[in-house]
């Protein structure tokens, strides 16, 4: 009797019992064109994902479950695919990061004081204004001018195609929609895995329509008035008081289940010929190329990238089959800036080690107090175009 868990089952169930989001169908759509038309010129479609995904709580979502992911790493990497000569189809979550409007998202100055209105209502850049008001006006003009550049380039080139989700239904319909059509690429197609997808949701079955009330109003009149007074002792809750336990009857208890993993329906069936290439974050240090090592044998893809959260910004490590772990590492600050680090590092420029930090991550001690100046994707990208070529190349 066939087992009703094989991993085609689950993916029948989730996606038949979790609607899909509303624009899915346009989103394919788009997503088809886009590949069709890259295919036909014989260029490397790379799908990266990006940003975290919510779990809702009620039908009518007012409360969710969410993760701190920004989409940094999806965005950032996906310029420097652009540059690399990829296609890119951006599947990110809905405010998250974008592909060079990333760049102003923390700018000192509100993205409009760079603008301004001509005589005949046109709208331009405001050259000159504000001179001697501060340090840098100047740079930051040239910035803005080099990234509109760069982000026309690539949307007037038909190479960078956005496609938003909310949550993580919305996620994994997405996520197969598009992963399906890329197989006209071959192993011309990449999938990049970066998106912070939630471990955790409430099926739909379970999930309250409207907004989980914070205060359950008793059955009936009598009822209330029946109580003990130890009861409406117990009932009296203030959302600031200091207490250590509030009120039985007012916590929210939360039963969720895991969210199937699909990596393997992706590598076996949704996109059997591309690339695939997914993120492993940790805390742990101890645990970090252990639990990427078991995710690739887990569902035999071709990278996980390992990345602990508190460097991740300075280092990443690559396992893939076959390979030595491969630790990525962008130059080591000045000595100055340094917490501790006395100049140990080779400062060479390669990424790829600090003195005797090679072949391990960095710890507490060895982290410098500033971000780098230097972004990791900028080394994460080329390297994985490069094993891209051979995954390419193992094909003719």
């Amino acid at each position: 009797m066939a087992s009703s868990t094989s991993p085609s089952d689950v993916e029948d169930a989730y996606f038949a019992s979790n609607p899909p989001p509303r624009a899915l169908q346009e989103h394919t759509q788009l997503a088809s064109e886009f590949v069709s038309s890259h295919a036909l010129a014989g260029r490397r479609v790379v799908l990266i994902t990006s940003g975290g995904t919510t779990v809702p709580l009620e039908r009518q979502t007012v409360r969710f479950i969410d993760n701190f992911s920004a989409g940094t790493r999806g965005a950032t990497s996906a310029e420097y695919f652009l540059e690399a000569g990829y296609a890119v189809i951006f599947l990110h979550r809905q405010f998250s990061l974008l592909p060079y409007s990333r760049h102003f998202s923390h700018s000192r100055h509100c993205f409009l004081d760079f603008l301004g209105e001509g005589p005949g209502g046109e709208i331009g850049w405001r050259e000159g204004e504000g001179e001697g008001e501060g340090e840098g006006e100047g740079e930051d003009l040239a910035r803005v001018r080099d990234v509109l550049g760069r982000y026309r380039r690539a949307r007037d080139s038909n190479r960078l195609l956005m496609i938003p989700f909310v949550t993580i239904g919305d996620y994994l319909h997405e996520l197969r929609a598009v992963s399906r059509l890329m197989g006209p690429l071959g192993r011309s197609g990449l999938l990049y895995l970066a998106a912070a997808v939630s471990d955790f949701f409430v099926p739909p079955e379970r999930m309250a329509e409207h907004k989980i009330q914070s205060q359950i109003q008793s059955q009936s009149q009598s009822q209330s008035q029946s109580q003990s007074t130890d009861d409406a002792e117990d009932e009296e809750f203030d959302n600031f008081d200091s207490s250590p336990r509030a009120a039985r009857s007012k916590r929210l208890v939360i039963d969720l289940d895991p969210v199937p993993k699909f990596l393997k329906n992706l590598v076996d069936g949704w996109a059997p010929q591309g690339m695939i290439v997914s993120y492993k974050l940790e805390t742990d240090p101890a645990i970090l190329v252990r639990k990427a090592r078991y995710s690739l044998d887990r569902y035999q893809h071709h990278l996980v990238i390992g990345n602990l959260l508190s460097t991740r910004k300075w280092e990443v490590v690559f396992v893939s089959p076959g390979r030595e772990d491969k630790w990525l590492r962008v130059p080591p600050p000045p000595p100055a800036s340094m917490g501790g680090v006395t100049g140990t590092g080779t400062g060479t420029g390669t990424g790829t080690g600090w003195g005797d930090a090679e072949g391990r991550p960095l710890r507490a001690d060895e982290l410098p107090r500033e971000d780098p100046d230097t972004e990791i994707e900028r080394l994460i990208i080329p390297a994985v175009a490069e094993l891209h070529d051979a995954h390419i190349a193992a094909g003719k």
